[in-house]
């Protein structure tokens, strides 16, 4: 998109930095496994993740909600414990998932399930 005194416009690619796929090339420097790193994480925010943390060449994204117990607590007192049946069910099907990516001297993404 164009605006008033813009002097070029911005282009955004869907593909992967050079390097992703651990070519023979040279190793990769700090700032292109940053982008690699960013393309991994914007692929994977995507679908439903978020980021918990992030730093040079690691994330830690989350998938999930932790189930509010003070509210559900209330809501059974109120109900006189029929809610209970209800926050029992979401306590025991509710998942947080957490997953470490690193990028590793080669420009390979690691994925690691923490818990």
């Amino acid at each position: 998109m164009w605006f008033r005194g813009a002097s070029r416009a911005v282009e955004t690619s869907l593909e992967p930095p050079p390097g992703y796929y651990g070519a023979e090339g040279p190793t990769p420097g700090g700032t292109q496994r940053g982008l690699i790193l960013d393309w991994v994480v914007s692929r994977r925010i995507a679908t439903g993740w978020r980021v918990e943390s992030r730093s040079g060449s690691q994330a830690v994204l989350v998938r999930g909600q932790p189930v509010n117990h003070v509210l559900h607590a209330f809501l059974t007192v109120c109900s006189c414990g029929v809610w209970g049946v209800a926050w029992a069910a979401l306590a025991w099907t509710n998942k947080v998932e957490r997953i470490a990516l690193t990028v590793d001297s080669r420009g390979r993404v690691l994925t690691v399930t923490a818990p």
